[in-house]
C-alpha cells in the first residue's frame, strides 16, 4: 500500500467513524467536514476528480451544518 491509499484509506474511515458520532457531540460534524475535505483532496490526488468533487461539496455540507448546530446551542 503507497502513501496516497493510506492517505484515502485514512481520509475515508474518518468520515465514517465521525458521520456515526455526530449525534454524540457537534464537534463530530466538525470532524466530518475535515474528513471529508481531506476525501475531496485524496480523490483529485488520485486523479478521480469527480469524487474530489463531491467530497468537496460534502465538505460545505457539513460545515454549514456545524455552523448551525454551533448558532443553535
Amino acid at each position: 500500500m503507497d502513501r496516497l491509499t493510506a492517505f484515502g484509506l485514512f481520509a475515508v474511515t474518518a468520515m465514517l467513524v465521525c458521520y456515526a458520532l455526530e449525534r454524540r457531540s457537534p464537534w463530530f460534524i466538525l470532524a466530518f467536514a475535515v474528513a471529508c475535505a481531506l476525501g475531496s483532496a485524496y480523490g483529485f490526488l488520485q486523479g478521480a476528480w469527480p469524487f474530489g468533487a463531491v467530497e468537496a461539496v460534502w465538505a460545505i455540507v457539513a460545515l454549514r451544518r456545524w455552523l448551525a448546530s454551533e448558532r443553535s446551542t
